[in-house]
């Protein structure tokens, strides 16, 4: 059976506004006020990804600018008081950069973005030079997809492999994403795995069924 899986590569974007670790935090700012992004990668060399700043990492100048935090919290929150004094990318940065390979895919670029609570992950390749920036809209773009052309993929990768014809009459209808096999199968012990395959598929947001079993091919 052969499936079809996104990969980042496939959705990326390769046009990617950066800073070198000299950039100074004016010029950061202004930077990601003209591209509209909310982080930067921080590169050396001839592209290297060594860190990736972000607003987040930029706040704390305002937020300590009139305050005189308790021992407390200068214990607390040592890394931002020190960001709240960084003046260019290096001081402000997040190192090592979280980062992804161009080849992961998109289920593994999501759950990477999930547990770090990031909205965008530099695409380095094998020795961390930058080849693209993904974003989490950028992951969705596979919901996209038409309902008709995940149709297709499902009758031709799974339900062509699992309910084959004539010993078995399945169906199979999409609508907003959501796909349902409807009609009469032979062996519906396989509705588990065929559900683990469809949900796999593209662009698909759930999946139901109607399936009655059958011995014979029914129309």
């Amino acid at each position: 059976m052969h499936s079809t899986p996104h990969i980042v590569s496939d959705v990326m974007s390769h046009t990617v506004a950066a800073v070198g670790r000299r950039a100074a935090f004016k010029e950061i700012v202004q930077l990601m006020q003209d591209w509209k992004v909310s982080a930067l990668p921080v590169l050396e060399g001839e592209g290297r990804v060594v860190g990736v700043v972000s607003e987040a990492d930029l706040l704390p100048k305002e937020e300590f600018r009139d305050s005189d935090p308790d021992r407390a919290t200068q214990l607390r929150r040592l890394d931002d008081l020190a960001k709240a004094g960084g003046l260019t990318a290096e001081d402000l940065m997040t190192s090592p950069a979280l980062t992804v390979h161009a080849n992961a895919t998109l289920a593994q670029a999501a759950r990477t973005m999930a547990h770090a609570k990031v909205k965008r992950l530099p695409v380095v390749d094998d020795v961390g030079m930058l080849q693209g920036i993904v974003s989490r809209a950028d992951l969705l773009k596979v919901f996209l997809r038409t309902d008709e052309e995940i149709a297709e993929e499902v009758r031709r990768e799974i339900v062509a492999h699992l309910f084959p014809a004539p010993v078995s009459a399945v169906q199979v209808e999409v609508r907003n994403g959501v796909v349902k096999l409807i009609g009469h199968a032979r062996d519906t012990s396989l509705v588990p795995v065929a559900a683990r395959l469809v949900r796999a598929v593209e662009g698909v947001v759930d999946v139901e069924f109607e399936l009655t079993h059958s011995e014979s091919p029914t129309d």
